[in-house]
C-alpha cells in the first residue's frame, strides 16, 4: 500500500488535468474541431502518461490494468493530435470507446484496491463516470459537436474532482494505520 500513497500526486495531477480541461470546454462552448481534438488529445495523452507510471509504480494487482489504460490514453492522445482533421462522429466515437475502455479498467483496479484500502469507491466512480459517459455517446451519436463539449466539460470535472478526492485520500493513507 506504501506504492499507492507515495504516487498520489499522480492521481492529483490527472485529476487536475481533467478539472482544467473540463472547465475550457465548457468555457468556449463554439470551440472548432481541430481545438477540440487539441485539447481531448492533450488529455488523453497526459492521463495516458500518468497513469502509465502509476501502473509501473504500483503491485502485481493493478499494474496491468493501469498499464493498459494509460498506453490507450496516450494511443487515443497521439491519434487525436496526429490527426486533427478527422470528423465528429470520428471522434466521438475514439472518445467515447476510449471513456468506455479507461472506465472498465478503473473500475477493475478500483475493486481489486478493496482488498488492501476503504474508500475505494472513488476510483470506482470515476470509472463508473467514464463507462456511462462513453455509453452515453455511443447512443446519441447525432447529438452534436456542441453537445459533445457540453457532455465531455461536466464528465471532465466530474471524474477531475473523483480523482482529486481519490488522491487525497491515498496520500494521507499511512502503512499498517487502520483507514477511517
Amino acid at each position: 500500500m506504501g506504492e499507492i500513497s507515495r504516487s498520489w500526486w499522480l492521481l492529483l495531477i490527472r485529476g487536475l488535468a481533467a478539472v482544467v480541461f473540463g472547465i475550457l470546454a465548457l468555457i468556449w462552448p463554439k470551440i472548432t474541431l481541430l481545438v477540440l481534438v487539441a485539447f481531448f488529445g492533450a488529455y488523453a495523452l497526459v492521463s495516458g502518461v500518468f497513469e502509465l507510471l502509476a501502473g509501473f509504480r504500483h503491485g502485481a494487482r493493478s499494474r496491468t490494468w493501469l498499464i493498459i489504460s494509460g498506453i490507450l490514453g496516450i494511443v487515443a492522445g497521439i491519434v487525436a493530435l496526429v490527426w486533427p482533421g478527422i470528423t465528429s462522429l470520428a471522434l466521438l466515437y475514439l472518445v467515447a470507446f476510449w471513456a468506455v475502455v479507461t472506465g472498465v479498467s478503473e473500475i477493475v483496479a478500483g475493486v481489486q484496491l478493496r482488498k488492501v484500502i476503504d474508500n475505494e469507491w472513488m476510483f470506482i466512480v470515476g470509472g463508473a463516470l467514464s463507462v456511462i459517459f462513453g455509453i452515453l455517446l455511443l447512443v446519441w451519436p447525432g447529438a452534436g459537436l456542441l453537445s459533445l463539449v457540453w457532455l465531455i466539460g461536466v464528465f471532465a470535472i466530474l471524474y477531475g474532482i473523483a480523482m482529486i478526492a481519490l488522491s487525497l485520500r491515498v496520500k494521507n493513507f499511512t502503512p499498517g494505520a487502520e483507514v477511517p
